[in-house]
């Protein structure tokens, strides 16, 4: 198990994101550096019970004094309007194949998250917030499901509309065309539809990004639906 848990920081004005620089999808914000490092503490266990088998090597009982933050970051408007937007340095090494192979096990498990909190709360009335905010079910994943798929041009691929809308239906296609577009861009492949403009984004910070934005909205499902209690508890 690993001693001393490397993170990055991502500083707004208003808003800083904590991530675990080697845990894709281990990523929490707050309004301070302290607030948040002390977010990413909390959710731990939450982490490791979503990963599973892939936790080996993590500790599941994690502390501040555990923590190393190797990278401060910069953030901009979209750290602001709440979601993580700057790549560590640490995202540019190199892909193996083992590693490889990790990091797409990492994600897919927050995918698959994703996929149960929304199964779990099909049928329950999603609590909303204190302005009667907050998408709908079915919004949220189909929310998640069209970033992906734009999130997918940043490592040189695409993946089409569904023609009958059914995003659920869509959705492992969409992740196994991920998938291959990773493995590609990890092993130095020219993409398959280059980007017009824009830079891409390196398999890593694809994964981050991706792996965040699937288990936040996983997370938010179950806080909403009132099933935080039975999937957070030890």
């Amino acid at each position: 198990m690993t001693a001393t848990l490397d993170v990055y920081l991502e500083i707004g004005t208003k808003r800083v994101f904590a991530g675990a620089l080697d845990w894709p999808g281990w990523c929490r914000s707050a309004r301070g550096e302290e607030a948040a490092l002390q977010a990413l503490v909390d959710y731990a266990p939450r982490y490791a019970r979503v990963i599973g088998t892939a936790a080996r090597g993590l500790k599941r009982s994690v502390g501040i004094k555990d923590l190393r933050v190797a990278e401060r970051l910069k953030g901009d408007a979209t750290t602001e309007f709440g979601a993580p937007s700057q790549a560590p340095k640490a995202d540019d090494r190199p892909l193996d194949a083992a590693e490889l192979r990790r990091q797409i096990r990492l994600w897919r498990a927050c995918g698959a998250a994703l996929d149960a909190a929304a199964a779990a709360a099909t049928g329950v009335e999603l609590t909303k917030g204190p302005r009667g905010g907050g998408r709908e079910l079915d919004a949220i994943v189909a929310h998640v499901f069209e970033a992906d798929r734009a999130y997918l041009s940043r490592i040189g691929a695409r993946f089409p509309e569904p023609e009958d809308g059914d995003v659920p239906d869509a959705m492992e296609g969409l992740r196994d065309s991920i998938a291959a577009a990773l493995t590609a861009r990890a092993r130095g492949e020219a993409p398959a539809h280059p980007r017009r403009s824009g830079a891409y984004w390196s398999p890593r910070y694809f994964v981050r990004r991706s792996a965040w934005h699937a288990l936040d909205h996983a997370w938010e499902i179950e806080d909403r639906a009132g099933s935080r209690s039975s999937s957070s508890s030890g």
